[in-house]
């Protein structure tokens, strides 16, 4: 598989054995056989941070050289406000340029599926978003779509650009959401407040909620970063500042080098310091680093003369494409430990989660964990003689 997400090979080899499943390049070959288009492209951050539609652009294109007869078009890839209308422009100019007049309608289906549970919130939605404009079209994604939700799953119809907007709309709150904790994780040090207790406190709030109030290293991936991005981008080409969201994605920034400084005040000189990174990906049970703040991590501590030591049970292959043989990749997590002057836990892999702390110590040059998603107890971490700082409780330093 191109991307590592739990349960994905079996589904798939499962519905190409079982003949519902199968693969083409060539869209003139299926297109007759079917009834509803998905276009699920990528949409990358292009250089002035809007979402890049180069890819969704020359699909619709494709799909206004083929089509026969009446089909539904659906927009699954995360795209800008008004991309609905573009898709179905496009079409209509390569339907013209071919002298055929064939009904079709373009329907905008945002996905809300988290890395890491990717095909249970497919197969279970707390809610399917269709932006439709007709009604023949809305009937045949209800039809779509009914076996997969109950009467407490909605499936919410409404007009095209609010979908499209509901999804920037639900990532940039959640990006909020983590920013916002972050914030005051980083205040709890100052203060002196345990933000494990600061996130209960608050969580337990129905109209707050406990979901994404968890302090970290800041939010990464293939989705937050870049559609924050298009959002504020597409406020400026609407002359609105989202000051808010500016906010969130400035926050996030300085919050994925924290654990750089971290490791800083606690050396002081990284020259020549053997640092072991747990965790490269952006997010336990995916492969996926883009964004990760592993990256600005490595680098800095490459910059500072340090050497890097890493392990991640998913993202090795991702890691040896973007720093080579820069760093040091390691089978097992205490193979990474030999002689380590710290530990930095960037990802929350449930393997890192139960370490036999005494083995920890006895290979560790010195007994050092900057651990940026609070996996172990201050009370453990203290009686096992470790220096220890995380993200919004107070520093352990064993002297």
């Amino acid at each position: 598989n191109p991307i590592y997400e739990p349960g994905l090979e079996d589904l798939l080899k499962r519905n190409i054995r079982e003949g519902r499943l199968f693969f083409t390049t060539s869209l003139p070959e299926i297109i007759d056989q079917v009834s509803i288009i998905f276009i699920a492209v990528g949409t990358p951050t292009s250089s002035n941070g809007s979402a890049d539609l180069q890819y969704v652009r020359q699909v619709a294109e494709d799909i206004g050289n083929c089509i026969n007869d009446y089909k539904v078009i659906v927009n699954k890839s995360t795209v800008p406000v008004g991309t609905g209308h573009m898709v179905n422009d496009i079409i209509q100019e390569a339907l013209k340029k071919r002298k055929k007049e064939i009904k079709f309608a373009v329907v905008s289906n945002p996905e809300f599926l988290k890395e890491g549970a990717a095909i249970q919130d497919f197969m279970q939605p707390d809610r399917v978003v269709l932006g439709s404009n007709t009604s023949e079209a809305t009937d045949l994604m209800v039809e779509l779509y009914t076996p997969f939700v109950g009467n407490e799953n909605p499936i919410l119809i409404m007009d095209r650009t609010s979908a499209e907007l509901t999804k920037y709309a639900a990532n940039g709150f959640l990006a909020a959401k983590i920013s916002f904790m972050n914030e005051i994780a980083n205040l709890s040090e100052k203060v002196g407040a345990d933000v494990n207790m600061v996130r209960k406190g608050i969580g337990l709030d129905s109209r707050i909620g406990k979901q994404f109030l968890y302090p970290g290293p800041g939010y990464g991936g293939s989705c937050f970063p870049k559609d924050v991005k298009a959002l504020i981008r597409t406020g400026e080409e609407k002359q609105y500042d989202l000051k808010i969201l500016k906010a969130v994605e400035e926050v996030n920034q300085l919050q994925k080098e924290i654990i750089f400084y971290k490791l800083k005040d606690v050396l002081k000189d990284l020259k020549g310091k053997r640092i072991t990174i747990w965790g490269l990906a952006f997010k336990a049970k995916t492969d996926d680093m883009r964004e990760s703040a592993s990256i600005p991590l490595i680098n800095k501590l490459l910059e500072e003369g340090a050497t890097v030591e890493a392990f991640d049970p998913e993202a090795m292959q991702n890691a040896k494409a973007i720093f080579s043989d820069k760093i040091n990749y390691h089978d097992e997590p205490m193979d990474a430990l030999k002689g380590a002057d710290a530990l930095a836990i960037v990802t929350e892999w449930a393997a890192f989660q139960h370490p036999d702390f005494d083995q920890v110590k006895t290979l560790m040059k010195k007994p050092v964990i900057v651990d940026a998603r609070n996996l172990y107890s201050l009370e453990l971490m203290k009686e096992k003689g470790f220096t220890y700082l995380s993200i919004g409780r107070q520093g352990i330093i064993n002297t």
